[in-house]
């Protein structure tokens, strides 16, 4: 900005749709609906002058120019302004370089037929000239607007905006502060806002509270249960909602200033649906924007594990059954419903994206995961951040993408939640890190949530070196940190820290940015310890200063509210629910198939369906699903029925509980079985009572009277069908030895039982691979393909130390022929690329998908390396008969290991290429050499 004289030249840009007509011809547009805002006795329309460029000899042209008015201009975005109902921080311009007094002329009448504002908009002012407009035209504008007859009220827009404010019953005009003017840059317009925040708002900020935290409800010192403890009612949740309400407001506790935003609203308070979801979080925002100091927009997280956890949510399968897809196209398709569903209803971020391996199926919550190998969870990490976040967060289907357990908890200690990561630096870097790393470093996701567990013997959110050194030096991370639930605690249980207080220390110093629990280490005894000097300003501003880029980033100072309406038609929607219907199909692991019993005939007569899990729609969940579940769940026994004719006889008997023994219905399900052409074993696990955080296991076996159950139906004689449903892979040795046909069908989303029946009756050819190896005996724990070779040795007394099922297993309805590997070149230097095709046949009757998987094996190296390591997979739909041919490139980093001193290098020597249909069936061998 320049003043010259007193006088102020304004620089105005604006992000506004408008008529194609008025932007190309400037002729009239007849679709403009008359205003009815009243203009002065006299006057039809407003008209204002504006320039953008400041230069010294248009102040002595003799034309006014304009006071300071804060607004935005582009010059392809341009229309007049209705004044009833025009955004003042949105105002909008039509071009008036270059234009003639007759074609502004028709702008001007058309403007004034339809009672509207125009601005008509320019850069400088001159005789001639590019990008000017011209002195004759703006004085036969000046001329024509001043003739009384004309109705035309031509002011500035300082006082044209001042009187519409009025008549509209608004605010005063005042001036714009930096931070909340889109136009100035966004690490300027924090500065402005961190220079105007007391430390009571800054550490309000830092607070994202779980809406279970019923402190928000019944006061910060309450003693309240949390909202789980408390009987579930509209009442209870509407008096937290109040709280929240106070939250926003400021006015919640005399401690902190307005709060950041919130976690889980949606889902624990607000069980009406989308629509009335959008339109709380509007309310809320409302609050925030208008009803504080400061009017900073709130930021909203949920989580978002296998779809928008939130009523109404579309809740597809959980993460096995997404990683079983072995698909990364069906990945993005999924994490992108989820990022259109959270937005529309005013979500900004999804958390709990578990992307770090699976090491340890006992820990419950290690359902949530997607595979047990590094390279995989790598892979699906970069297909979750491109389809949450995409390339632009504030774009109205994308929001940030939190990406969890920062760097990892899925290997603790007895496979217990919260358990000690009892792992050396370079098995935190070979195998928790990389995903990570590339949702961070390649794709660019801006959230991650701290783990609870210590590794190497420091509590994660206290450790500097994980948190800061690693994650924004190394992985070069431009997000915020988020607490896990509690998480600011785990400092005082590893007793780093005797208080809260003391803990809250270490946490900002480490880089925790945002607390989401109610937690004294970020609130009260925060802001005593920058009094106290404990704390620095500067570290309160760089936590602070990184949430508010995200709400900048996302442009919700200017845009923070959402349409209702959308939401409703959007959440949920049809196609969203086919999705979750070839997802779950697509993670259905067909394991045994003996006699080729499977598929079913849908002529079948009598169908016996058993087990605790066949007409259980919960426990087909997993875990991270929505509170309130309005949309209807499709069981297994249901889709059984909408599979065969309405003639068929289906004996349903639910034989046992998931756990416990007091149902035993086990001779009744035997006389169902004898009297049927097939009997449908549907066992597992009971969703959330048995799998999730929280519900770990010391044994994978079937729990209750499952594997009784399961004996006495085969012992009919009839045909017998296992199908599972549950959230880590089971110890199931006697089925697998003697049940002709098994289906892993995890926790398989709200369209489950369709997608089970399609498989059972062939209407679809299961595709699914285990992303996961499924273990013996749970004592073989630690447990993974990707061992090291002295684990080959291996030998138990009492059983096979080899896998019940290996990793990358899964059978199909039809087959599949490898041949051709090539491999080329066969010599590279260390920064080369190897190109590795092969051709593949399907020689079977019917079309099918395989999933090709590509193992390396550095033969010889510094440091001990995995027998074999996945470095590609390609999921390929194929038709009898046909041939294609497959393709996979190996990079550097492919092959780079952490040689003795961790450095990442490619060291020179042989690599072994094994490519095959599951990490035992190799079905092609090759190598290739890397040279000095």
């Amino acid at each position: 900005m320049k003043t010259y004289n007193h006088k102020r030249i304004v620089f105005i840009t604006v992000v506004f749709s408008f008529s194609l007509t008025y932007a190309q011809s400037y002729k009239t547009n007849s679709i403009h609906k008359k205003s009815d805002f009243p203009w002065p006795e006299g006057k039809k329309m407003g008209l204002s002058l504006t320039f953008d460029d400041a230069r010294l000899f248009q102040v002595d042209k003799g034309i006014p120019l304009l006071d300071k008015f804060e607004t935005g201009r582009g010059w392809l975005n341009e229309g007049p302004n209705d004044p009833a109902f025009c955004d003042m921080s949105q105002i909008t311009g039509m071009e008036l370089d270059g234009k003639s007094f007759e074609q502004i002329r028709i702008l001007i009448e058309s403007a004034k037929s339809n009672g509207q504002w125009l601005v008509l908009a320019g850069h400088e002012m001159n005789e001639e000239g590019f990008q000017t407009s011209l002195l004759s035209t703006i004085e036969e504008i000046c001329q024509y607007a001043s003739d009384p007859a004309n109705g035309i009220w031509i002011d500035n827009l300082h006082n044209i905006a001042s009187y519409v404010k009025r008549k509209r019953g608004e605010p005063q005009f005042t001036e714009v502060p930096l931070y909340k003017n889109p136009i100035f840059p966004i690490e300027q317009r924090i500065n402005d806002l961190l220079s105007r925040m007391t430390l009571e708002e800054k550490v309000g900020q830092m607070n994202i509270p779980t809406c279970y935290s019923t402190e928000l409800g019944w006061g910060l010192d309450s003693d309240a249960p949390y909202l789980w403890d408390m009987e579930d009612t509209k009442e209870v949740r509407d008096k937290q909602l109040a709280g929240c309400r106070k939250w926003a407001e400021g006015t919640h506790n005399d401690v902190l200033g307005p709060g950041g935003g919130f976690f889980t609203l949606s889902d624990r308070l607000i069980y009406e649906g989308p629509k009335r979801q959008a339109e709380i979080m509007n309310e809320l925002q409302k609050i925030a924007l208008e009803k504080t100091r400061l009017g900073i927009p709130l930021f909203q997280i949920e989580e978002g594990t296998h779809g928008l956890m939130c009523p109404g949510g579309t809740i597809f399968p959980e993460g096995l059954a997404i990683g079983a897809s072995w698909n990364k196209d069906l990945v993005q398709k999924i994490y992108t419903v989820a990022a259109k569903e959270g937005k529309a209803i005013g979500v900004h971020g999804l958390c709990t994206l578990v992307i770090e391996p699976n090491r340890d199926p006992r820990m419950g919550r290690n359902e949530e995961g997607y595979s047990e190998d590094p390279y995989m969870c790598s892979q699906i990490a970069g297909s979750i951040v491109q389809a949450l976040q995409g390339f632009d967060i504030s774009s109205s289907d994308k929001l940030v993408a939190f990406l969890c357990h920062y760097p990892g908890q899925s290997q603790p200690v007895s496979g217990t939640e919260r358990g000690a990561m009892e792992i050396s630096e370079r098995k935190l870097r070979e195998v928790f890190l990389p995903s990570f790393a590339t949702g961070i470093k390649k794709y660019g996701a801006l959230g991650v949530m701290a783990t609870y567990p210590a590794i190497d013997g420091v509590a994660v959110h206290s450790s500097e070196k994980i948190l800061t050194k690693i994650l924004r030096e190394e992985l070069n991370f431009n997000g915020i940190v988020v607490s896990e639930g509690g998480g600011l605690g785990t400092i005082v249980t590893e007793r780093h820290a005797a208080t809260q207080k003391e803990a809250g220390v270490l946490a900002i110093k480490a880089g925790v940015d945002v607390g989401i629990s109610i937690e004294d280490a970020y609130m009260g005894g925060l802001i005593e310890n920058v009094y106290e000097g404990k704390i620095s300003m500067k570290d309160v501003d760089q936590a602070v200063s990184r949430l508010l880029r995200l709400k900048f980033q996302m442009g919700l100072f200017e845009h923070p509210y959402v349409d209702p309406e959308y939401a409703e038609r959007i959440v949920n929607s049809k196609e969203h629910r086919e999705l979750a219907l070839q997802a779950a199909r697509e993670g259905i692991v067909l394991l045994k198939n003996e006699k080729k019993i499977l598929p079913l005939k849908k002529d079948i007569k009598t169908i016996a369906v058993i087990g605790p899990n066949a007409d259980a729609p919960i426990d087909q969940l997993g875990d991270y699903f929505p509170h309130h579940i309005p949309q209807h769940v499709v069981t297994v026994i249901e889709g059984i029925k909408n599979k065969v004719p309405a003639k068929t006889n289906i004996a349903y008997v639910k034989g046992c509980d998931v756990i416990g023994h007091e149902l035993n219905e086990i001779e009744k399900a035997k006389n169902a079985a004898k009297n049927a052409d097939i009997a449908i074993v549907v066992i597992g696990e009971g969703g959330y009572r048995t799998n999730g955080e929280g519900r770990d296991v010391a044994s994978l076996d079937l729990t209750g009277l499952q594997e009784e159950l399961l004996k006495a139906v085969y012992a009919t004689g009839t045909p017998t069908v296992v199908v599972l449903i549950n959230g880590r892979p089971l110890s199931i040795r006697w089925a697998s030895d003697h049940i002709p046909a098994i289906i892993e069908a995890w926790m398989c989303g709200e369209q489950g039982g369709n997608a089970v029946a399609d498989v059972l009756f062939g209407d679809y050819n299961p595709s699914g691979r285990l992303p996961i190896t499924v273990p013996r005996h749970s004592g073989q724990f630690p447990f993974y393909y990707n061992h090291s070779a002295t684990k080959n040795r291996a030998r138990y007394i009492d059983m096979p130390a080899t896998p019940l099922y290996e990793f990358g297993f899964g059978l199909s309805y039809t087959t599949f022929e490898y041949s051709n590997l090539r491999i080329l070149p066969k010599e590279i230097n260390k920064e080369g690329e190897v190109e590795i095709t092969l051709d593949l046949i399907n020689t079977g009757t019917v079309g099918g998908d395989e999933v090709i998987q590509l193992y390396i094996n550095d033969i010889i190296s510094s440091t001990s390396r995995p027998v074999k390591e996945l470095k590609g997979y390609e999921k390929i739909s194929i038709e009898p008969g046909e041939k294609k041919t497959v393709k996979f490139r190996l990079l550097p980093e492919d092959l780079s290991l952490y040689d003795r001193d961790m450095n990442f290098v490619v060291e020179p020597g042989i690599f072994q290429v094994m490519v095959g249909s599951s990490s035992k069936d190799i079905r092609l061998k090759g190598e290739f050499e890397v040279k000095k």
